[in-house]
């Protein structure tokens, strides 16, 4: 076990600019392209509905379990009072936790600890496992968590070092695209969404929501991109 730990607390080489460059150029494509949008949108879904959960449990409400749907598309169950400053953190915590997660793995890569922050995500998924309360969310995260378990095992710390850089980059590209998308849908379009919701908690209509939510998903994009690469001056 001593020797587990030492394993993955161990630094690795961080990677040069050019090679994160590169890397970041693969994930935009990723995330902007509609043949793999779906399987980032999954992913980020699953980051999604954790940020629910992980706040409901703060804020000291009662988790009842998460859904994740083939439709890409996801809820989180839990009880306690409807209405208050938890409540509206829960709901909050959904679209902000992929990109706070982002800002997460950019510091540890930057620090070396990649292969940290691929165990990291493995126990996450472990977690995750004891409250999905669906079969399809089951499948995903036992075929996500299979996969990041096995590079974390078996594969050289090249490997290791691509896969937690792309993930990294994934998590902070992909976090502004599902709120650009919830607000090209229309009012009508957004009915039920969270923003919906937190409009109906505060008062503060659900566009207004987004557009906040959305900054503070660009601006950890942006402090992500200075973690990872912090001197641009070669360009």
């Amino acid at each position: 076990m001593r020797e587990f730990w030492d394993t993955i607390t161990a630094t690795q080489t961080v990677p040069e600019a050019p090679w994160l460059i590169g890397a970041g150029f693969v994930a935009l494509v990723l995330v902007v392209w509609r043949g793999s949008w779906r399987t980032v949108r999954l992913g980020v879904t699953v980051v999604h509905e954790a940020g629910h959960a992980v706040v409901a449990v703060l804020a000291g409400r009662r988790l009842s379990g998460i859904k994740l749907h083939s439709d890409t598309s996801g809820v989180t169950l839990s009880r306690g009072k409807p209405t208050g400053p938890g409540m509206v953190a829960m709901l909050a915590a959904g679209y902000l936790a992929p990109a706070l997660l982002g800002l997460l793995s950019a510091t540890m890569l930057a620090a070396g600890h990649a292969l940290g922050l691929l165990w990291l995500l493995v126990a996450a998924m472990l977690v995750l496992l004891l409250w999905v309360r669906n079969g399809y969310g089951l499948l995903v995260l036992l075929v996500f968590g299979a996969a990041l378990g096995a590079i974390s095992w078996y594969a050289d710390g090249r490997l290791q070092t691509i896969v937690a850089t792309l993930v990294t980059w994934l998590l902070l590209l992909a976090s502004p695209r599902p709120l650009l998308e919830l607000l090209g849908r229309g009012e009508r379009g957004r009915r039920g969404s969270d923003p919906d919701q937190l409009a109906g908690l505060t008062g503060i209509p659900s566009v207004l929501w987004i557009l906040v939510l959305l900054a503070v998903n660009l601006a950890g994009l942006v402090v992500g991109v200075q973690t990872l690469i912090p001197d641009l001056s070669w360009i």
